[in-house]
Parts: C-alpha cells; structure tokens; sequence
C-alpha cells in the first residue's frame, strides 16, 4: 500500500442493528424518509473532540457513506479520521437512550459518553 494510503477496511464505520433499527423508526416518526443520519466530530466537550449527531439530507464532496438494513450514516472525512473501526450503537439503559460510539481511537472519554481525547 502507498505511503499515506487508508487501509479501506480500517477507515470502515459500522452502524450496529439496534442503531439502524432507532434511524428507521425516526425517518419515518418525523416522515423524512429521505433522512441520514450524520456523525461529526468538533472540538470541544470535556475531554477535547465531541460527537455530533443529527439528521441531514444533503451529502456533502468529502462525505462517506455507511450502510445496513437500508439505513445511511455519513460521516466527513475529517471526522472520519477520529473514528475509522469504530461503530455506531444505539444503547437503552436506566441512564435513557442514546446513539453511542465505540471508538478505537479513542485514549479516553468522559462520563457521558460524547466525549473524547486522542493519544498523541
């Protein structure tokens, strides 16, 4: 593979089936059936980086798109740097229910989940 080359496989995200399940069931409660879901990550939140979720339905140049059970996620390159093998979950607990990301990448999170540092 060429220097700086992405291994395909590692730059893969993958949507859980509980996550792609929440993403249908909310398409069609707010009848967007033409709907994604986004992922972004900025900075900020209490540990540097943050996740951001929300529902789009414009794709983007740099986007990349992730699929299963007829559900989209995409993610922008940039993010995608800060989340490549990881896998989007949708969690229910005593806590309440929340998209969640199990991150590799990731040196350390916060409490809550949504947020994150990087090792350098």
């Amino acid at each position: 593979m060429p220097e700086g080359a992405t291994n395909p496989i590692e730059a893969q995200v993958t949507l859980s089936a509980s996550a792609a399940k929440r993403v249908a069931e909310l398409k069609i409660q707010e009848n967007t059936p033409d709907a994604f879901l986004r992922l972004a990550v900025s900075g900020g939140g209490c540990s540097g980086f943050q996740y951001g979720f929300s529902f789009d339905k414009e794709r983007q140049d740099d986007d990349r798109v992730f699929e299963r059970d007829g559900v989209s996620l995409v993610i922008d390159e940039t993010s995608l740097e800060f989340v490549k093998g990881g896998e989007i979950d949708f969690v229910e607990d005593m806590m309440g229910a929340a998209f969640q990301v199990k991150n590799p990448n990731a040196a350390s999170s916060c409490g809550c989940g949504s947020s994150f540092s990087i090792a350098l």
